[in-house]
């Protein structure tokens, strides 16, 4: 059979595709909770405790799905996942009440916590240790992708055919996405239509000190765990996660609450944030190997360069409180998704860097398990006292945990890199 050059991009896409599809079922109940809080007659608390509902799933959820993943193989347990979280987000078309949203969130929570650790894992597989950060900033990009596909198609969905149909849409193309994975994936050693020279140069990247294991065993928790770097990334993406989660969940209820806007205009803006964010992500996986090439920097500090800059950049959406335009609290919105994104890939691509073949998506699962665990609590603050303090003082802290972020990847991660190793193809 004929190979495919370049085959590893090719994967990269497929995994893109699936965090689309995960993202798009995501943010359809934030694109629809302007229209679901009038319908089903829930306060700003309640739907705290609704997205609360997903983000407990989920936060529970990553170290079991990434321990799932490196014992169950790719394969299999992308694919279950994948077709769970479709079923739950269509069952979100039979919730009648605010407690029915939350039931069906917290279980779509609870599935769709296997896409990050997953691409994680199969990038780390995939790629030679200098490409990953540029695939993990593609991979990444599906995030935004999808949050950025669903105000206008989920709201579009819903003014043609009703708030019930856009769930059941965004939900149902989830099953395309699963036959495809099943149909196409296998591990680099495995796949029938990966060339053996770029098989080869993709063996011949990895760190010399990194086993390239892809048995199904049990991954090693307590070494995990006992890891000081994994704390290095864990921390970090503790303090990162509320501003991602404050843009997927609260940025249209912001708009049109505080800012006044409709839900056509929503439907206008609220995506502008998330193709920043892509763009973020991209930007910040090929810093990386451009600041290794041209400022002779290993491969950790390159990572935490960017991550560095991201933290900076945070300073834009922590200032949107102290704006009068919609229009510029929009823009800085969108500076904030460019820096959490390059701050979130080049995290998730440290887990790659550092941990073994067999180990490394329970790894990044747990330091996912931090992440929305900081996402949850800041939440659960937001819905507590935006109506008294305002979104305003909030934002401020949002950048605030930023940059103490990048503090704890310098102070954790070290300054030791990882020799560069293999050719281009």
């Amino acid at each position: 059979m004929k190979k495919i050059s370049g085959f590893r991009w090719w994967i990269v896409g497929l995994i893109c595709l699936g965090t689309i599809i995960n993202y798009l079922a995501r943010n359809s109940l934030a694109v629809l909770a302007p229209e679901l809080q009038k319908k089903l007659n829930f306060t700003t608390q309640e739907y705290s405790y609704i997205v609360g509902a997903f983000q407990i799933g989920y936060t529970i959820m990553q170290s079991v799905c990434g321990f799932a993943l490196d014992f169950l193989g790719l394969k299999l347990g992308f694919s279950l996942f994948g077709a769970a979280w479709s079923v739950f987000n269509m069952l979100h078309a039979a919730a009648a009440s605010w407690l029915g949203l939350a039931l069906f969130r917290g279980l779509l929570g609870l599935s769709e916590a296997a896409a990050i650790p997953a691409g994680i894992k199969a990038i780390s597989e995939w790629f030679p240790a200098k490409e990953r950060s540029v695939a993990v900033g593609y991979f990444n990009a599906g995030t935004s992708l999808g949050a950025l596909l669903a105000p206008p198609l989920v709201i579009w969905v819903s003014l043609q055919h009703g708030w019930q149909t856009a769930f059941v849409v965004t939900g149902g193309v989830g099953f395309i996405w699963v036959a495809l994975w099943w149909s196409f994936y296998r591990s680099p050693q495995d796949h029938w239509l990966l060339g053996d020279r770029e098989r080869q140069y993709i063996q011949e990247g990895q760190e010399p000190d990194k086993k390239a294991d892809t048995t199904h065993k049990r991954p090693p928790i307590k070494k995990i765990l006992s890891n000081p770097k994994f704390w290095g990334i864990a921390i970090p993406r503790f303090l990162a996660e509320p501003a991602w989660q404050t843009f997927n969940f609260w940025i249209p209820l912001y708009l049109a609450t505080v800012r006044h806007m409709n839900l056509k205009e929503i439907a206008i803006f609220a995506w502008l944030p998330f193709l920043a964010a892509d763009l973020g992500g991209i930007f910040g996986g090929y810093l990386s190997p451009l600041v290794m090439k041209f400022f002779k920097v290993q491969l950790i500090n390159s990572r935490i360069i960017g991550i560095v800059l991201g933290a900076v950049l945070m300073i834009g959406p922590g200032s949107i409180g102290l704006v009068a335009s919609p229009y510029t609290a929009i823009a800085l919105f969108c500076m904030g998704g460019f820096a959490h994104q390059m701050i979130s890939a080049l995290l998730n691509t440290l887990s790659a860097d550092v941990f073994d073949a067999h180990e490394v998506a329970t790894a990044n699962g747990f330091t996912g398990t931090a992440a929305w665990t900081g996402g949850l609590l800041f939440s659960l603050i937001v819905g507590a006292l935006a109506n008294s303090v305002g979104y305003g003082p909030l934002f401020v802290c949002l950048a605030l945990f930023d940059i103490l972020g990048a503090i704890v990847v310098i102070t954790l991660m070290g300054v030791r890199g990882v020799k560069k190793a293999g050719g281009a193809v």
